[in-house]
């Protein structure tokens, strides 16, 4: 097992396949309770206004979600991937919210959910803006109280800049100050209000490394933590949060290096990590695109930064020119992975899938996104039909392509475009940090 404390810091900090840029805040919040729609849920676009709050789903006799429909086993991986593994692949019906054809894998099993929970956060952000209680100009300052692992934001970074560095970059400092602006118990009420009781995300990425590191007295003393619900788990995390802000950022660090090196146990991530199940996800992902109950100044915040999330340019549909709109998050972590989406195709389909794997051989799992991916894809070709790439665009001067070739340079001409294309191109000058005298990254 690898025992690198910056390649492990890179694991921890479930970037997707983005560098993170340095940048550098923290807060209250509020619910909206559910209720059914008075009239149909418009499609999955930004014009019409959306209803006041979201759908409720059906529920069992315990209140809750009911697992999944019987729908057909998604096909064998087509790469070999090691672990636990689960996906829901679904078409679902833009207005009743219905599945229309669907296949899956362990959709009903519980996964640690890394950073894809933090689409989660978001939607409670922007259900705390519609309520008047966050504006997207606050600014926040970073400090060892509420800095996580990873990369960070600079000081004074707006709510709304934040909101697109946990998305994009999937900055945890970011997250964990919006999550604790939103308020704890508001991030889990978007899947309370579900019925999504194998769902949970109401702990900010810091408390799981705190607890996991054996650094929560509230988290190894309480065996109701795992079973939790209601007030009694919202008053366990309020806990578990303030145990987690005691601590430098760089201890935790260092003692967390020592569990994933000596200690760590797969079991424990299913104890400390957010939660949920591929049904319960795809169920989050169709709420939360086609009827989430928020504003139209809401959704079209909420949809630009969700189309910044990994994901899109992995799909074959895309090769196939065939979406109209994206939005997706995933998530890495020590031997976790996970990847979300909803799409719309070009000729009006709405696709959900959630992919989850959880302790396979790789300690690192960056790695294995082309083997999920390319088992996402085998589920969308079996839903929607085969998505079939479409060839490049031929170019000018390509013999086949019968276009034009350009004009030929004399040998002078040519020398010298040969020279400047291959000189070494000089590095951007850096900005001065607004405030600071220590320059910025471009």
């Amino acid at each position: 097992m690898p025992n690198s404390s910056s390649l492990r810091l890179g694991v921890l900090g479930l970037l997707l396949l983005g560098t993170l840029t340095a940048c550098k805040k923290e807060a209250p919040a509020a619910q909206t309770p559910p209720q059914a729609p008075a009239q149909p849920a418009p499609q999955a676009q930004v014009a019409p206004p959306p209803p006041a709050t979201p759908a409720q789903p059906g529920k069992d006799d315990r209140g809750c979600l009911p697992d999944a429909p019987s729908v057909p086993k998604a096909p064998a991986p087509p790469l070999p991937m090691s672990g636990r593994l689960g996906l829901w692949v679904a078409q679902v019906d833009p207005r009743t919210l219905t599945v229309i054809k669907a296949v899956s894998t362990n959709p009903d099993s519980v996964f640690p959910l890394a950073s894809t929970y933090k689409q989660a956060v978001l939607w409670a952000l922007l259900r705390e803006f519609d309520a008047g209680r966050v504006s997207p100009t606050e600014r926040f300052r970073i400090t060892p109280n509420n800095q996580s692992l990873g990369a960070y934001p600079f000081d004074n970074t707006t709510l709304r800049d934040l909101s697109t560095r946990m998305i994009q970059w999937s900055d945890n400092t970011a997250t964990d100050i919006l999550h604790r602006r939103a308020g704890l118990q508001k991030v889990q009420q978007v899947a309370d209000d579900l019925r999504l009781c194998k769902s949970r995300f109401i702990l900010p990425t810091r408390d799981w490394w705190v607890s996991q590191a054996g650094l929560s007295g509230t988290f190894n003393s309480s065996g109701r933590w795992p079973t939790a619900t209601g007030k009694d788990r919202a008053a366990l995390a309020a806990r578990i949060d303030q145990d987690a802000r005691k601590y430098d950022p760089v201890y935790i660090q260092h003692k967390l290096d020592y569990y994933f090196d000596h200690t760590y146990k797969p079991a424990d991530d299913l104890r400390a990590h957010n939660l949920s199940t591929p049904y319960e996800l795809g169920t989050l992902l169709t709420h939360e695109f086609l009827r989430s109950g928020l504003s139209p100044r809401a959704m079209n915040w909420q949809r630009d930064v969700m189309q910044k999330g990994f994901g899109r340019y992995a799909l074959k549909a895309q090769a196939a020119d065939n979406i109209e709109y994206f939005g997706g998050k995933g998530g890495n972590g020590w031997r976790i992975l996970t990847y979300s989406g909803y799409f719309k195709t070009k000729d009006g389909r709405h696709v959900v899938y959630a992919f989850m794997q959880h302790a396979p051989d790789e300690t690192y799992t960056m790695p294995n996104t082309r083997r999920a991916f390319a088992w996402i894809n085998a589920g969308i070709d079996q839903v929607i039909g085969v998505q079939k790439p479409k060839p490049p665009a031929s170019k000018p001067g390509d013999p086949k392509s019968g276009l034009p070739t350009a004009t030929p340079k004399n040998p002078a001409e040519q020398a010298k475009a040969d020279a400047v294309k291959a000189a070494p191109k000089p590095l951007p000058k850096l900005l001065p940090r607004p405030g600071s005298s220590v320059p910025s990254q471009p």
